[in-house]
């Protein structure tokens, strides 16, 4: 099974990160722009948080809220499960099930490296059952 560190090695992205001070209505443009559903939240050169497409639509639009005039830091989810670069994705896609959670930054010594989605851990196993068969057909064939 692969590590955290062997699936980012693999991913080509650039980690999108944002200050708690930028107003919801940039972080969105920002978010259209990379297309991608959430954006990891630094302040002091620390994780502080993390805003996704669910703290607008729960936190905002919800409660009659003004992107334009509302901070990412009054919306943005601050209790994050986080994961280490040695944890396997099997953890991993325990993590996301049970915590109903759809990304994961990685953290190597509390310094940010990276992220997970649950779609990179989809597909990384599906990656790895189609392997896993290709193998099995090769032994049985010969």
């Amino acid at each position: 099974m692969k590590t955290v560190d062997q699936l980012l090695a693999e991913k080509n992205y650039r980690l999108e990160t944002i200050p708690p001070n930028m107003h919801v209505f940039d972080a969105l443009k920002l978010m259209l722009e990379k297309d991608i559903g959430s954006l990891l939240v630094i302040e002091f050169s620390k994780l502080a948080g993390i805003f996704t497409e669910r703290d607008y639509a729960r936190k905002l639009v919800l409660q009659g809220k003004s992107s334009q005039n509302t901070l990412v830091r009054d919306v943005m989810s601050t209790k994050l499960i986080t994961v280490k670069p040695t944890d396997t994705l099997d953890f991993c896609m325990k993590l996301v099930t049970e915590k109903r959670i759809r990304h994961l930054p990685v953290l190597d010594n509390d310094r940010l490296i990276g992220m997970l989605s649950i779609g990179d851990l989809v597909k990384a196993a599906l990656s790895e059952q189609a392997a896993t068969i290709a193998q099995l057909e090769a032994y049985i064939n010969s």
